[in-house]
């Protein structure tokens, strides 16, 4: 089991694949542990390199430099450290960057409606490829701490709302194949409104 302090992570060290954990590990089924607040130098270094670990991973030098995979959200118990935070960075539908950094984040309201990804969900700490669908609510509105322990209040929809429950779900010791149907991984709820992404994209 790879329970690590985040001690290891000081600034300018850079996360490679060997870092990440892998599915099998206990420390992806365990639920992370509240961050204590006021944040810690350490834990801000964390989340920052972190942060550099998905920027690199999208960058097509450094990734080929690094043997990295392209990630665009990383929880901080896929690199051994059992807390309560996550980073975001990718680019929205017009090309704006969205970076932000979680701290003890919790989802205080959610759509009824939901959606998903019709090529399923991909995980850095999943080697293989899984099919199947998984339910997301469209839209989320989340209370968190951001890198500089303020409070932030946020609402996000579509692949940021999908990306957002993905990260939820590794504080809470989910994996996302966790919410395919078991039976037929193909099969949506029945009883809500859902749709593809690619759908609610092209309404």
């Amino acid at each position: 089991m790879n329970l690590l302090s985040s001690a290891k992570y000081k600034a300018g060290y850079i996360i490679r694949m060997d870092d990440i954990i892998r599915e099998g590990d206990p420390i992806l089924r365990k639920v992370t542990e509240p961050v204590k607040l006021p944040l810690q130098q350490e834990d801000r270094e964390a989340l920052q390199c972190m942060m550099q670990f998905l920027k690199n991973s999208q960058d097509p030098a450094m990734s080929a430099k690094y043997k990295l995979r392209s990630g665009i959200g990383l929880s901080a118990n896929q690199i051994g450290l059992p807390q309560r935070m996550f980073v975001m960075y990718l680019k929205d539908e017009k090309g704006r960057v969205v970076e932000h950094a979680w701290v003890n984040p919790k989802i205080i309201s959610h759509s009824v409606s939901m959606i998903y990804l019709p090529e399923s969900e991909g995980c850095l700490s999943v080697d293989r490829p899984v099919q199947g669908f998984v339910p997301r609510y469209e839209s989320v509105k989340v209370r968190g701490y951001d890198i500089n322990g303020k409070e932030a209040v946020m609402k996000f929809k579509g692949y940021q709302s999908i990306l957002i429950q993905h990260e939820m779900d590794h504080l809470d010791g989910i994996m996302f194949y966790d919410r395919i149907n078991q039976d037929n991984p193909f099969k949506l709820p029945q009883d809500v409104e859902i749709r593809s992404l690619h759908d609610l994209k092209n309404k």
